[in-house]
């Protein structure tokens, strides 16, 4: 087990000729170890930084709290999300790795806490994978992602995530400046090797664009 760093976490060197970090964050129910076959999936030589979300619904960890299905603790929310970034920032040191190579790659419950580190650190990530994710919160200044690519999965009969919540998240992040790929999967709210494939395309020219 990796030291602690404020979450218990997994870290898996990349290859030394790749710079590229990937910050797996899980979905309602998952772990340290949940998304490791998919960081490998989409980047063989990255290394993997794989934090566990600290908050507990019936026993499922996740990364922040819900009220309800689809309605946040926009409190808990934000705090968590500044706990998560000193996380990363203590891995950053902690493990060498370059802080301009940092992409997060997250899964519903993960991928609304990337959508967040987004809004409130726009300095922090290199760019984001997010798959089926919502709208994190409002927020009151926009900040600034000029220039920062992000890849956002949507499923068009996910019945979790509504489909106008998916195009004002895409808007949203557009009016920081960030460059958004919005791509329409003929699914729920379940992953397919369809969106897989284009995130890992996606993500090998995000990344050689950062280099």
């Amino acid at each position: 087990m990796a030291k602690d760093l404020g979450f218990v976490h997994r870290f898996v060197a990349g290859e030394e000729n790749d710079q590229t970090t990937l910050l797996l964050l899980h979905g309602t129910g998952g772990d340290e170890d949940a998304l490791l076959p998919l960081g490998r999936m989409l980047r063989e030589s990255a290394a993997l930084l794989s934090p566990r979300g600290k908050v507990l619904e019936d026993g499922a960890p996740r990364f922040f709290r819900r009220l309800q299905e689809g309605v946040f603790d926009e409190e808990d929310l934000v705090n968590r999300t500044h706990e998560l970034a000193e996380f990363v920032e203590r891995a950053v040191s902690e493990y060498d790795l370059d802080p301009g190579h940092i992409f997060a790659v997250g899964f519903s419950n993960g991928a609304n806490i990337a959508g967040s580190l987004l809004l409130l650190y726009p300095s922090l990530l290199a760019g984001a994978v997010l798959l089926r994710a919502m709208v994190p919160f409002e927020p009151k200044e926009m900040p600034d992602l000029s220039g920062t690519p992000v890849y956002l999965a949507a499923g068009s009969s996910d019945a979790i995530v509504p489909q106008e919540n998916s195009e004002r998240l895409a808007e949203l992040l557009q009016e920081a400046g960030a460059e958004v790929e919005l791509d329409w999967q003929p699914r729920g709210h379940d992953l397919g090797s369809g969106e897989i494939k284009a995130a890992r395309d996606w993500l090998a020219e995000a990344t050689a664009r950062a280099s």
